[in-house]
């Protein structure tokens, strides 16, 4: 290799290994770094709560917005719609936003924007700006399922990665509660849409302040050379000079490969393919299918069927419960199983779920006895099932597969993915219910997890207790798929 292009590399090298040797004296503090860790993606995971608060309360508020404001079916259908457009384009400009400026300012722009945004549909004077604020806002939270699972992969140790990536979906369903909640209390008034979506700003504020005591990516210091920095919040991270020496070297030699590397940078590149089919597939399925078909439509669909609107609103409660219970339970449990054995052993039952749920609406007679009991098994069995697997890896596998030269751009790539994907189903699930019926709907929706089963046994590989620089060197191997691909168990720590 010319002694030109290993020279940066080495100078490079050096600067970060000074750095650690000038912070030798400096003891074991693996426990406060565990701490530490578990903080910064906390207040990261706060960007969740945003994303669910925000597509929860639209329920709520569309009912009032649409008295004052006198709207027809397509004034609310644009409305709803404005936040998911706004979504896609925030998800995707935002990656070349934190490879140049970083994680951390992207986080904290994408939470200003949100403050702006939830007073401006609080305060909109027509529906023409309360469109145009809700497609901001939907910009904000698309920037945010973007950038906060990248930089909370990149700050997280490879044995505690899963969970850590993974509290952005719990605290999702805890936004969604809280939606449900706020739109209760407040459903009195016929502008009480307005504090509804006000109150969005203020776990943005919460966001924006907490990532100010944030550090930033050391892997994005690192490649962007300021090594210094990037050891000082490494040896925060990890406590121990060992960890931070292994972690160094390995990032430091796949930055040293990327830079060398004469393919380039894009998502065109042979050699990234399998990573983003992995990802892009997990993305589509994780919305194709039908978590937010039960999310959005299950009162509708059940009180259709006969249920009285009541029950049916209750039923809605128990999903948004059971949600919450087992993202919990899948972030507990997604390092020590693992990803694609979590999916694989899960999706089989969440189709099961949906035929047995279909079976139930074969009668027309009304929902009692025996059949009530089924029906509401199978709705929660699927949510256990589904949400537990696809919602709660979802995020996760983006984040992890993509190699550093390209990883916001991905992940941008796949979280606009999860939107567009997200915006097909709610477009056509109604519709599908009136030409398939009810039991025809959550028969194609089982079918749709028997695919997404089929997909991750064939192209997910396994990623629990990998560094995110073995998986790059996996890639980069065209060993993807069996280096790293059936293992079953972390390994590094």
């Amino acid at each position: 290799m010319p002694a030109a292009v290993d020279q940066p590399h080495a100078h490079k090298h050096k600067r970060a290994l000074t750095a650690l040797s000038d912070m030798g004296h400096q003891g074991d503090q693996t426990r406060s770094a565990r701490r530490y860790v578990s903080m910064a993606a906390a207040v990261a995971a706060v960007g969740g709560l945003l994303f669910g608060y925000d597509t929860g309360i639209i329920a709520s508020a569309l009912i009032f917005v649409t008295k004052t404001f006198s709207l027809s079916t397509a004034g609310q259908e644009w409305v709803a719609a404005s936040l998911n457009i706004g979504a896609v384009f925030g998800a995707l400009l935002s990656g070349p936003i934190s490879d140049r400026w970083g994680r951390r300012p992207a986080i904290m722009v994408a939470a200003g924007i949100f403050i702006a945004a939830s007073v401006g549909c609080g305060l909109a004077p027509n529906v023409s700006t309360l469109i145009t604020a809700r497609l901001w806002l939907g910009a904000a939270i698309g920037a945010t399922t973007q950038i906060v699972p990248v930089y909370v992969a990149e700050l997280a140790p490879a044995s505690r990665r899963g969970g850590l990536v993974s509290l952005f979906q719990l605290v999702f369903s805890l936004g969604l509660l809280l939606a449900f909640f706020v739109g209760y209390e407040l459903s009195g008034g016929a502008g009480a849409w307005r504090a509804m979506f006000m109150l969005g700003a203020i776990p943005a504020m919460l966001l924006g302040l907490g990532m100010f005591f944030l550090p930033e990516s050391p892997r994005w210091l690192l490649h962007h050379e300021h090594e210094p920095r990037a050891v000082s919040i490494l040896y925060k991270l990890r406590g121990h000079k060992d960890l931070v020496r292994q972690e160094l070297d390995d990032v430091l030699t796949v930055d040293h490969k990327e830079q060398t590397a004469s393919e380039g940078s894009g998502l065109n590149q042979r050699w990234i393919r399998p990573a983003l089919i992995a990802a892009l597939g997990v993305a589509a399925f994780s919305q194709l299918s039908g978590p937010n078909v039960i999310v959005y439509y299950a009162p509708i669909i059940l009180s259709q069927a006969g249920l009285v609107h009541s029950a049916a609103l209750l039923t809605s409660v128990s999903v948004g419960v059971t949600s919450t219970i087992t993202t919990a339970m899948g972030i507990a449990l997604i390092d020590k199983v693992g990803r694609r054995r979590m999916m694989l052993t899960m999706l089989p039952m969440a189709a099961l779920s949906l035929f047995l749920l279909g079976a139930v609406f074969l009668s027309s007679a009304p929902l009692a006895g025996g059949r009530l009991v089924l029906m509401v098994a199978s709705l929660l069995g699927y949510i256990f099932f589904n949400f537990g697997s696809l919602s709660v890896a979802v995020w996760l596998i983006a984040a992890e597969v993509f190699p550093l030269c390209i990883r916001s751009k991905a992940m941008g790539l796949a979280s606009a993915t999860v939107w567009l994907s997200d915006t097909l189903v709610s477009l056509v699930t109604l519709s599908l219910v009136e030409a398939l019926g009810t039991t025809g709907t959550f028969w194609l929706f089982g079918l749709i997890n028997v695919a997404a089963f089929v997909f991750v046994w064939k192209y997910v590989p396994e990623t629990a207790g990998t560094t995110l620089e073995e998986i790059e060197s996996a890639l980069r191997s065209g060993t993807f798929y069996t280096s790293i691909g059936r293992q079953t168990a972390p390994h590094r720590s």
